[in-house]
Formats: C-alpha cells, sequence, structure tokens
C-alpha cells in the first residue's frame, strides 16, 4: 500500500516544459523529467482505493494502484513488471494517452488526480535506460504463420503477443517505415520516432518480421497471404481521411490532417523534401477542429513558421471546473490548453465553417462562418442551433490566406446587421435579412458588401395556406447543376425551386 496520507502531504506535479521560444525552433520532444524522488512522492499519492474506478477508466485495464505503490517503495523493476503485464507499450501511451485514468482517479473528487500517465512514462523510460527491458523470445514455436495487415498500434500489439505464444509472424505495412499513424501521424515533438525504432528492433530481435512498402490487394493478393498464413489478422487502422461536406471543401488551399502531419514526419524521419502546398511558412493558418489532431497541426504550423495560426472550435468554451452535469466519474469537459495552444493560436469557439469561396482557378479566396450554440433539449441529445445573423464572409489574401477583409453589409449608407443563409452565385451573394424584411432576399457585391439588388418572396406566403403558422423568410440555397435556389421559411411545411432573371 502506498503512503497513507501521501495524497494530503504532497501536491500533483506535471512534467515541465522547455520554454516556447525554444522548442518551437525544432520538432524534439521538449518535457522535461521530473526526479525520481519526485515521482516517488507522486506514486505515494494514490489512495488504494477499495475500489479503483482508476480501472474502468483505463480502457488497456491497467493495475494502477499496484505500480504506483511499487514506484512508491522504490521498486521500480516491479513497477515496470506490473506495467508491461497489461500494456505492451507504455513509452507510446504515456506520451499520447488522454488519461481517462485520471478522470476517474477517486482522488479527483477533492484534489488534484494522481499523475497516472506521468508515473507510466518514466517507469517505461526507467526500464530502458537500466537495461530492464530486453527481447524476449519464445521458448519454441507452434508452426503457426499469421500475417498481421497493417503496424500500427493494434497490428504490433497483436504480432507481439501471438509471437510470445509462438506463432511465426509477419507484418505488412504499405508505407516505407513501420509504425502506422504513430509514425506518420503524430508530430515527433509528441513522439520522436526513435522512441517507435527501440521497440521495433526488439520486436524483429523477438522473431517478428516486418514487410514495408507492400500494399495488400495491390502489391500482394488477399488471396496469396490466406494461401500461406493460418490466419490472416486485418489492422487498417483509421487511413481513411474524413472532408467537409460543405461547398467549396475541394478548394486549393484547404488540407487534409493528415496529408499535412504525414507529410512533415516524412521530412524529418524520411528526409524527403517538403511539398510546398503542405508548407505553412509565412502563411496564415486556420485549422478546423479543437481537438488533439487539430492540436498537431497548430504545433506543426507553428514550426514550419506560420504567420499566424486561428483555431475553429464548434463546441463552446468549456469552463475551467466541472459543472454539475458533469459530475465525477464522468469525463470532464473542461477547458484544456495543449501544449500547442501554448505556442500560439486564436481560438474561437462556436463556430462552424459553412463554405469556403474559391476564385475561378479554384484558389481558397475566403470562407463563410456562423456562430452556433447547443440547445438541451429533455430526454434528447442536445441539438446544434445556428444563430441568425451571424453569418460572417472572411476575405484571405490567395498568397498567405491572411485575412484581409470581412464584409459589412450597406444599403443606403445603412449598415444590415442580421444577414444569414450567404449563398455566392457568379462573384455576388445571396442573403436572407433576418429582422430586417421578413419576407426580401438582398443581393450584395461580393468585393464591396454594398446591396445592389432586392427579390421580394412575400407572393410565395400565399401558397403556404395550409400552414398554422406562417413564419419568415429563412431559407435559401442555390443549386449549382441547375442553376436554381432553393427557398423556404421558417414553420413553411414547403420548399419553392425558383430561377431568378434579371432585365
Amino acid at each position: 500500500m502506498s503512503k497513507l496520507r501521501g495524497f494530503i502531504e504532497f501536491n500533483r506535479i506535471t512534467e515541465e516544459n522547455i520554454p516556447v521560444h525554444s522548442r518551437v525552433k525544432n520538432y524534439k520532444e521538449f518535457t522535461l523529467k521530473p526526479s525520481d524522488k519526485e515521482l516517488e512522492k507522486q506514486g505515494s499519492r494514490c489512495m488504494d482505493c477499495g475500489v479503483p474506478f482508476c480501472h474502468s477508466g483505463c480502457p488497456l485495464g491497467n493495475m494502477i494502484p499496484d505500480f504506483n505503490d511499487a514506484v512508491h517503495r522504490r521498486s521500480w523493476r516491479e513497477a515496470l513488471d506490473i506495467l508491461h503485464s497489461t500494456n505492451n507499450f507504455p513509452e507510446f501511451t504515456g506520451r499520447l494517452c488522454p488519461a481517462p485514468c485520471e478522470s476517474a482517479c477517486v482522488l479527483g473528487l477533492i484534489s488534484p488526480p494522481v499523475s497516472i500517465e506521468l508515473i507510466e512514462k518514466y517507469i517505461v523510460e526507467r526500464g530502458f535506460s537500466e537495461g530492464w527491458i530486453k527481447a524476449k523470445v519464445p521458448m519454441g514455436r507452434t508452426g503457426k504463420k499469421i500475417a498481421i495487415v497493417g503496424s500500427g498500434p493494434a497490428g504490433l500489439a497483436a504480432a507481439q503477443q501471438l509471437n510470445y505464444a509462438g506463432h511465426s509472424v509477419q507484418i505488412y505495412e504499405r508505407d516505407k517505415k513501420v509504425g502506422g499513424l504513430l509514425r506518420y501521424g503524430i508530430p515527433d515533438f509528441k513522439l520522436e520516432k526513435s522512441i517507435i525504432d527501440r521497440r521495433i528492433n526488439l520486436m524483429i530481435e523477438e522473431g517478428i518480421k516486418f514487410i514495408t512498402s507492400t500494399e495488400v490487394g495491390k502489391d500482394i493478393d488477399i488471396e496469396e497471404l490466406y494461401a500461406k498464413n493460418d490466419v490472416v489478422l486485418l489492422c487498417g487502422g483509421a487511413t481513411i481521411k474524413r472532408g467537409l461536406p460543405i461547398p467549396g471543401a475541394d478548394s486549393k488551399g484547404i488540407i487534409q490532417a493528415m496529408d499535412f502531419l504525414k507529410n512533415q514526419n516524412q521530412i524529418i524521419d524520411e528526409k524527403i523534401d517538403m511539398h510546398s502546398s503542405l508548407n505553412a511558412k509565412n502563411k496564415n493558418v486556420i485549422v478546423i477542429g479543437g481537438g488533439d489532431t487539430g492540436s498537431d497541426c497548430i504545433g506543426t504550423s507553428n514550426r514550419q513558421g506560420a504567420k499566424s495560426v486561428v483555431n475553429f472550435e464548434i463546441l463552446p468554451k468549456p469552463p475551467k471546473q466541472r459543472s454539475n452535469e458533469n459530475p465525477w466519474p464522468y469525463w470532464p469537459f473542461t477547458l484544456k490548453s495543449s501544449s500547442s495552444h501554448e505556442e500560439g493560436s486564436k481560438r474561437k469557439w462556436s463556430i462552424l465553417t459553412k463554405e469556403f469561396i474559391s476564385d475561378k482557378n479554384g484558389k481558397l479566396t475566403g470562407l463563410k462562418t456562423i456562430e452556433v450554440e447547443w440547445k438541451k433539449i429533455d430526454g434528447q441529445k442536445s441539438r446544434l442551433i445556428e444563430i441568425d445573423g451571424t453569418e460572417k464572409i472572411w476575405i484571405l489574401d490567395s498568397e498567405s490566406y491572411e485575412e484581409i477583409n470581412h464584409l459589412e453589409i450597406v444599403t443606403n449608407n445603412k449598415k444590415i446587421k442580421n444577414i444569414n443563409e450567404l449563398e455566392i452565385v457568379d462573384n455576388q451573394i445571396y442573403a436572407n435579412t433576418y429582422q430586417f424584411n421578413n419576407d426580401v432576399c438582398v443581393i450584395i457585391n461580393k468585393d464591396t458588401g454594398e446591396v445592389t439588388g432586392i427579390i421580394n418572396f412575400k407572393g410565395l406566403r400565399d401558397k403556404v395556406k395550409d400552414h398554422p403558422e406562417l413564419d419568415v423568410l429563412n431559407g435559401i440555397a442555390y443549386n449549382k447543376k441547375r442553376k436554381t435556389f432553393f427557398v423556404t421559411g421558417k414553420k413553411w411545411n414547403k420548399i419553392f425551386e425558383i430561377r431568378i432573371f434579371k432585365d
């Protein structure tokens, strides 16, 4: 058992970081190791709960109180054995895991939780530095052959366990090097690739074979794998990129995160040349998405020399502490700032990208956004609500993507504040006029913001007679194929397709 009053005597600590101005000059890890004495104190903060909720928080089922106690007692070798009994690669999880175990820590009810992930990381690093972690070659072989497709975390863990059981294992990887998203999706400043190579070399010593630059189904037929092996295990991972289902998403200047991150990792690890379209140097970058991947893109952009970085997040800004609706031991929806955010980025909350705007050559020149809120409905999931009158056109420089301006809509020298449902057609903006005139759509000069025309849709109301509560015009969408507009209103039970003619 850990120290009885350790959680009272000692405060939680985290890793210190190299200062921002130094660490953004390279792609190396920038955390500073606490002393062994401090880590032993952190282990003593564990209360060795009768019901350790950290177990339920850990997807791997790590025996957390046990290795915390071993660290407290300075039995580091024992702690390593306990950790490896449930976790093949604690050097990865100790750096990358979001640590749900810490959010489930019982101590978190009254005090900051135990620094579980910190302890885990330095248990395994102590194991490597002391030479305790060595190749474990099976005593014998079963004669069974297993082919594993994909060398990401799942493929590697499966290979190690099956090899320990005595089976002969081959891993097929389509990329040049082993590791999957560990190698190509995680920046070096979070996981230096030498950490991966260190483990891979041990696995090779254990008898696992790696076949790289080979795509199953293309370079080798799946039937051939079935014929040569007793089992084929598919561990392809999440390699299909998810695009944004909004107009203009294919514009030049819009980059997928996985393309961006992979290219930078290859530059460092495989010494390839920088792809110009994936270089953020001297550019103004907007990162859409506030999760771990977005954070990685921010950190990479800063290191490449971006002029500025703005981060769009569709969710509202979380509170600094748990709300009553988010009690322990659920995952805490509280404000978190990653190391990348600290290095430099402007965060914009509750904002939704509606459209990307491009010039006639398909090059990105702007984007359209709207503010949103999440409405809670009893017994149902929260709904995303667009806030009328908050749409904004961001005008960008086509080379640097710097925000040059944003449009303010005027007519007769008076500003129109509440416009929404913006559509850009033939270099003009068509928009509803929320709380200005409930029946009209305005035509706006895309360059100046001046209203150049008004379309009155009042006559459409007469065609919606059977609806009990006629409300305002509140919907306009352009159909590029038919060159028509779809028009409707709030609470209308009909949608009209119209074509606009100019005299």
